[in-house]
């Protein structure tokens, strides 16, 4: 084979790499972007944690006028 089309083939495969790492590579960076973000709890969740406060804030009512 000719060292010019070996040379050719190679870099179009360097090319489908790189566009393919920076593919990849932009996804991670939205990926990290959303977990770095706020957390959002699902509406199940959000009752069970205000259950729960609403608990300790009736013990805690009922410990300082006791």
């Amino acid at each position: 084979m000719d060292t010019a089309a070996i040379i050719a083939e190679l870099e179009v495969e360097r090319d489908r790499l790189n566009q393919a790492i920076d593919s990849l590579q932009g996804n991670q960076n939205r990926r990290n972007k959303t977990a770095s973000g706020r957390r959002h709890l699902s509406a199940a969740a959000r009752r069970k944690i205000g259950l729960a406060m609403k608990k300790r804030w009736a013990e805690r009512k009922k410990k300082a006028a006791a």
